[in-house]
């Protein structure tokens, strides 16, 4: 179980590291009003200002063989001016479109937290965030992702 869980975490983190870097350049949102929607074999970046913290969501397809969480990894960052802000407690929620929901704590992979989760094709899956900054403050909010 140890070995399963450092085989994931290593995976995981090899991802976390480099999908954003590469989403970053392509999935900017420009043109769509901030949306930056991709479909299944694409990636998806798009950045909410929530309370003054500029938030990134990033939702990945996963790799066939590497699906241990889900279908999807979702990815959060929490920044306030050029600062990450790295000493949160984050939770996710998923509302699919069938109208099923489905929450996870979001586990912290260097400057982003992530959870996995299956999402569902036809319609918006919204993906929201609840996170905890050092002050005390409780902040919400989230996207909707086309699969």
């Amino acid at each position: 179980m140890k070995l399963t869980n450092l085989l994931i975490a290593s995976a995981l983190a090899v991802t976390v590291v480099a999908s954003p870097l590469q989403a970053a350049g392509e999935h900017q949102g420009a043109g769509h009003g901030g949306m930056a929607q991709a479909g299944a074999d694409k990636m998806f970046l798009e950045k909410r200002d929530i309370d003054g913290y500029t938030v990134s969501f990033h939702v990945m397809p996963v790799a066939e063989g590497m699906r241990h969480g889900g279908s999807h990894n979702l990815m959060v960052k929490v920044e306030q001016g050029d600062k990450v802000v790295s000493e949160l407690q984050a939770n996710s929620k998923v509302v699919y479109p069938d109208g099923k929901e489905e929450s996870k704590p979001l586990m912290k992979m260097g400057d982003w937290y992530m959870a996995g989760y299956d999402l569902q094709d036809g319609g918006k899956n919204q993906v929201m965030v609840l996170f905890k900054t050092p002050d005390g403050k409780k902040h919400f909010g989230g996207v909707n992702y086309t699969k």
